[in-house]
């Protein structure tokens, strides 16, 4: 997907018919600027490795824990996994292409990765907010109609609801692939390159049209529905903190910290996305109304780049997130902290003792040797030695 037309890329208007050329944002800074745009390919690709790095880790722990727990695999930490893999997907396919642009002005990927990328990006922010509603959803159904017990499918059932929003997420992302193109562009020294661009350059519409759409569908709808549901979820905590019979007060306090805990994380969840995409979709949509005009100041790069950076740090901030506020989840994550610590200090006990018998058998050895040697020397045989 892209929420903007690449980060190198900026929009220029050519001649007097009113057409578009794209060209590199670098090459419309001053000479005074090289610097800085030698520091800004150096230091971004080094922070989007960093980016990887951390949300490989902490996502495939995640999923680790929550698949080999039998005690970890509830309804929302299915969905909580399918969150983990639709952020792995993005870490390992949109994340290094978006790097690759601080290297080269041209695109690597040739015209199946024009296709192909854009979609898998669109997939994994589908994947990612429409399981937030889902989540929010099963937050409110467990708050608001506590009476409704889970039965022994709700998993089977889950496992099915979160494959449906992969589906839904990557049919809605096929016009990605249709729209997205090639394009061999001149640049202002007449310079052609090969860019991938999401929309037909000769339609002023449709960045308008495919820039407000995502706003709406990835953006602005799914969070008033959460809204929504998290409105009801308040009200219900808070006619219910007024509402607790006193027989059963303790176990009801449980249960209530329960839910609110769990609805916390989700919310916390909803709040990353929130504040990590926004940027991107506002940028976005700015350009594409002012798509005839340019900004070449270093500010519009920076505010790009931070764009960019925070669209892909959502990637990687749950499982901290969960950790935090998560006790079962932070037990079990430092429980395999643990066990690798323990498979180590194994490994390194037994490489000592594997060590320490080469080391005695060395040194048996090398007595020998000595024996042999000290007996040859007084004029003795070794048989004879041995026998008497």
């Amino acid at each position: 997907m892209e929420l903007e037309p690449p980060p190198e890329l900026a929009s220029m208007p050519l001649g007097e018919n009113g057409s578009v050329r794209l060209v590199p944002d670098t090459a419309l800074l001053s000479p005074g600027r090289g610097t800085a745009v030698f520091i800004i390919r150096c230091v971004i690709p080094s922070l989007y490795l960093l980016i990887i790095t951390v949300g490989l880790l902490g996502n495939i722990t995640l999923m680790k824990i929550f698949i080999s727990s039998s005690a970890m695999r509830s309804v929302p930490n299915i969905f909580i996994s399918s969150l983990a893999a639709g952020d792995l997907l993005l870490l390992v396919t949109c994340v290094p292409v978006d790097a690759s642009r601080y290297f080269s002005e041209e695109w690597l990927f040739g015209e199946v990765g024009c296709k192909l990328i854009p979609v898998i990006q669109l997939t994994s922010v589908g994947v990612s907010v429409f399981t937030l509603t889902a989540l929010s959803a099963d937050r409110y159904k467990a708050i608001v109609n506590p009476m409704d017990i889970q039965t022994s499918s709700a998993v089977l059932w889950t496992c099915l609801k979160a494959t449906a929003i992969w589906v839904i997420s990557m049919l809605l992302a096929i016009p990605e692939a249709v729209f997205s193109e090639l394009a061999h562009i001149n640049d202002t020294d007449n310079a052609t390159f090969t860019a991938c661009i999401p929309y037909p350059m000769t339609d002023d519409m449709h960045p308008k049209i495919h820039s407000v759409l995502l706003f709406l569908v990835y953006f602005l709808v799914p969070l008033v529905i959460i809204s929504i549901y998290y409105y009801h979820i308040a009200k219900s905590l808070i006619k219910s903190a007024h509402n607790i019979p006193g027989e059963h007060s303790e176990h009801s306090k449980r249960q209530m910290e329960t839910r609110k805990r769990l609805a916390k994380i989700v919310l916390v969840f909803v709040g990353f996305f929130a504040i990590c995409w926004f940027p991107n979709h506002v940028l976005y949509m700015y350009r594409s109304f002012h798509y005839d005009k340019i900004d070449p100041s270093m500010g519009h790069m920076v505010v790009t780049l931070v764009a960019r950076v925070l669209s892909f740090c959502n990637s990687c901030v749950n499982p901290f997130a969960l950790y935090f506020l998560s006790e079962s989840f932070r037990r079990h994550f430092n429980n395999q902290l643990r066990c690798r610590k323990k498979a180590q200090k194994e490994r390194s006990a037994s490489y000592l003792c594997n060590s320490s018998a080469i080391q005695m058998t060395s040194l048996k050895s090398n007595a020998r040797n000595t024996v042999t040697t000290m007996t040859q020397l007084n004029g003795h045989n070794l048989k004879q030695e041995m026998s008497l």
